[in-house]
């Protein structure tokens, strides 16, 4: 391990570079792995553009919903382009390590994007609810200013406590390992390296998590509950249909991103295995923005139809 600035009055050393070791423990699949993720980034960085384009060129896509929708799609890019050139650096050069700083930044910048994303649901689900509850206040509630400061508001929401609880967490001592058991600079592996008392340390997670990814998924909950009661006393079953289709394509991207995320930041360390954490990890932060043009895009009748109007002018 690399060690500088060792005091010999109290025998403590700090640690200025980490080992991530990724997925080194499948040394035949590395081939495999590097051209799986390079087509996964790829993926969703034309899929999620797409989306950002389409809804930005054509008229018809200018509303509150593809208003969201383009944050969330841009949102998804820089969430991925968080994780994956490094895991795809790291696979290519076979060079694991990473300094103390650039882990921070990357923990704080992925803390920061999934903060923004579990917010940016939330508000996601309002628009839905506002639109399919009271339509007709729909416009006055949902205008320009009112979705730029949700916006916004998504975008920078989390930054306080994320940059706490980045700065919480690196200024711990670490002294058992200087070897990362995941692909990025993740919580739970990292603070498994930590020396001494973690406890409050976990307790803000919680704390964070709470604040951040519970109370957003208990506002969605409560937004779509309304939602449904009002589908179900829709007079034709066609109508009833096609709202069921919209709203469990959402609640099927957001199961997916909160429970994996919530399952890895609110078990405890000790239970913690570098396996599970692994894959979890995976759904949240390469699976879901795979599945969000899909899932928002190509299976929506406005979006299709923009489409075709853009490959007739071409």
């Amino acid at each position: 391990m690399k060690h500088s600035g060792i005091k010999e009055e109290d025998n403590t050393s700090t640690v200025t570079q980490f080992l991530l070791l990724g997925f080194s423990d499948l040394p035949n699949l590395q081939g495999f792995l590097f051209g799986m993720f390079s087509i996964m980034y790829v993926t969703i960085i034309i899929g999620n553009s797409f989306i950002i384009l389409i809804t930005r060129i054509d008229p018809t896509l200018h509303k509150p919903m593809y208003f969201f929708l383009t944050n969330f799609s841009f949102l998804e890019i820089c969430y991925v382009s968080v994780t994956l050139p490094r895991v795809l650096y790291s696979i290519w050069t076979q060079d694991k390590t990473i300094s103390l700083l650039a882990c921070a930044t990357q923990m704080c910048l992925f803390l920061l994007l999934a903060a923004t994303d579990s917010i940016l649901l939330a508000v996601m689900s309002y628009d839905r609810y506002v639109a399919i509850c009271n339509p007709l206040h729909y416009p006055l509630v949902m205008n320009q200013t009112k979705c730029t400061q949700l916006a916004v508001g998504s975008w920078l929401g989390g930054m306080p406590f994320q940059l706490g609880q980045t700065c919480q967490i690196f200024s711990l001592h670490f002294c058992k390992s200087n070897k990362i058991d995941h692909f990025f600079c993740d919580i739970p592996p990292v603070i498994k390296l930590a020396c001494g008392d973690t406890s409050v340390n976990e307790l803000y997670i919680y704390v964070v998590a709470i604040l951040l990814a519970a109370i957003p998924f208990i506002l969605i909950l409560t937004s779509y509950s309304k939602i449904i009661a009002t589908i179900l006393r829709l007079p034709t079953a066609q109508g009833r249909a096609k709202a069921f289709s919209t709203c469990s394509s959402h609640l099927v991207v957001v199961i997916l991103f909160y429970v994996s995320a919530s399952i890895t930041y609110l078990m405890p360390k000790s239970t913690h295995s570098a396996l599970s954490d692994k894959l979890l990890s995976l759904f949240y932060t390469i699976v879901t923005p795979i599945f969000n043009p899909m899932i928002y895009s190509l299976r929506n009748k406005e979006v299709i139809a923009a489409l075709r109007r853009l490959l007739l002018r071409a």
